[in-house]
């Protein structure tokens, strides 16, 4: 790939350098022989306009000889006239038939090829034109005597054998300088095809490298151009792509965690009323005392696998964004009144104190207030369930920031350092038998994330084992447009104050 790119950039150098000279020496050339032309018939032109001149040529017709006094003249103006035997020569003519008297050309007589411009002379009119396309150039001036009776015509005529030649030495000169143009067009190709091409080079070699799973290959360019702006977006690219990838894979292993801990939760309780079922169906003279037992099993069982079920349709509503929120400004001081009374009987079943303390102005918050409640008694009921008989529970509330913060702190059997980050993950228990045993499925803490993050809060433990733990919410005193429109159909009812 490199020669190819190479090679493609020194051949559009060298196209772009034989086009240019192309167009150059087409001009030049042009230019040349249209200064040339020009040059010479302005140079007859004004020769031959002069009364000098002229009054010479008209006076020659009363000579003995007037040819050979015209040839006189035109022996004298010679240099004025450019005369050359070899490119440019004067022919005298005979004014009527065109025909050649004298010529200073070598070996050259009789008749010549009668042009336009004799034509025009012979009229008796001055000739100082010509084709451009034509391979000579010529002039022709009447000698007119008496009554304007056209005697001779002088006639100058030039080969354009200078231009030719002039022509040639242009083009053995640009040929030489395409020449040199080509090698310095092939040096400086390959040197800028270097330092252009290697970036994209590198590039490609990182991509081959991030197509084979390889995220390690980064592109080290420090120039500001475009090239280096491609550069850095690459990187960013490539890790961008190497997080969504390690995204991936984890979104992948917790999705078969989550099916097989989901086939787990529900196989337990089924188990469960299977064999209660089969007992029942096999023992039909049981007593009817285990025979309510056994049916008090199967119910909770079932009541158990309900639960489940209606978190994970609850989690499955968050993923979807189908979940739907009623906003609305609510005080926060009485929905933490409400929880206690809530929970105060379950409290009081296991000897523990739970004591409130909000302090007074307490601001009102918008949301949701039986999720956010929901989420309250969720954790308030997680800490009756894991502290141990007579323990205290104590709930305290703030504000500030923007924010109020509810805490919920017990003297339970706290939770392991390593386990905390894995709190929220669906499923996951610190002490899966014991949680079972409380009826817990392991989703709770997912769903009040869930809702919490919805609100645009965030939720914080901290925890000592065998010392107590403390959860901390902490939500926003009013709402926030993006995580009400990323709840996905929440409803945002009118706010009164």
């Amino acid at each position: 790939m490199k020669n190819k790119l190479q090679w493609k950039f020194v051949l559009i150098m060298l196209l772009l350098i034989l086009i240019l000279m192309t167009v150059v020496s087409v001009f030049l050339i042009q230019g040349v022989q249209r200064f040339y032309s020009n040059a010479f018939f302005s140079q007859m032109e004004t020769v031959f306009t002069d009364k000098l001149l002229y009054g010479e040529l008209t006076a020659a017709l009363y000579e003995e000889d007037p040819v050979a006094k015209i040839q006189e003249v035109l022996d004298a103006y010679q240099g004025r006239l450019g005369i050359n035997t070899d490119t440019r020569n004067y022919y005298i003519l005979d004014g009527t038939a065109g025909s050649v008297l004298v010529t200073s050309a070598v070996g050259e007589a009789g008749q010549l090829a009668i042009t336009p411009n004799i034509l025009q002379a012979l009229t008796g009119s001055f000739a100082f034109g010509g084709n451009a396309t034509a391979d000579y150039m010529d002039i022709a001036v009447p000698v007119t005597g008496e009554g304007d009776s056209i005697e001779y015509v002088v006639y100058i005529r030039d080969n354009r054998q200078t231009v030719r030649d002039l022509t040639l030495s242009l083009v053995s000169l640009i040929m030489e300088a395409v020449g040199v143009g080509f090698v310095i067009a092939v040096a400086l190709a390959l040197i800028l095809a270097k330092t252009l091409l290697q970036p994209i080079l590198g590039m490609t070699k990182a991509a081959e490298a991030i197509a084979g799973g390889d995220f390690s290959k980064k592109l080290s360019v420090e120039s500001d151009d475009e090239i280096g702006i491609l550069a850095h977006t690459f990187n960013n690219m490539a890790s961008q792509l190497q997080a969504t990838l390690e995204e991936i894979r984890r979104s992948e292993t917790l999705r078969r965690e989550f099916v097989a801990n989901v086939s787990h939760e529900l196989r337990t309780p089924l188990t469960s009323i299977r064999s209660y079922a089969e007992t029942l169906t096999e023992n039909p003279d049981m007593e009817k005392e285990t025979e309510v037992s056994f049916l008090h099993v199967i119910l909770n069982e079932s009541d158990r696998m309900t639960k489940i079920v209606q978190d994970l349709l609850e989690l499955s509503r968050f993923d979807a964004g189908n979940v739907q929120f009623n906003f609305e400004r609510f005080s926060i001081s009485k929905s933490i009144e409400d929880v206690r009374d809530a929970v105060r009987l379950e409290a009081a079943s296991r000897g523990h104190t739970i004591s409130v303390t909000i302090p007074e102005g307490l601001p009102h918050i918008v949301g949701d207030r039986a999720r956010i409640e929901q989420v309250l008694i969720n954790i308030v009921s997680n800490a009756i369930k894991y502290t141990p008989d007579g323990g205290y529970i104590d709930i305290t509330s703030g504000s500030g920031d923007g924010h109020v913060w509810v805490a919920i702190q017990d003297t339970g059997i706290g939770i392991p350092e390593e386990d905390i980050p894995r709190l929220f993950d669906r499923f996951y228990r610190v002490d899966k038998a014991r949680s079972r045993e409380s009826g817990g499925t392991g989703l709770g803490l997912s769903i009040a994330l869930e809702i919490i993050q919805r609100h645009g809060g965030d939720v914080d433990v901290t925890s000592v084992v065998g010392e107590g733990t403390t959860v901390t919410v902490r939500l926003p005193i009013e709402p926030k447009a993006a995580d009400g429109e990323k709840s996905a159909g929440g409803r945002h009812h009118a706010l009164e104050e």
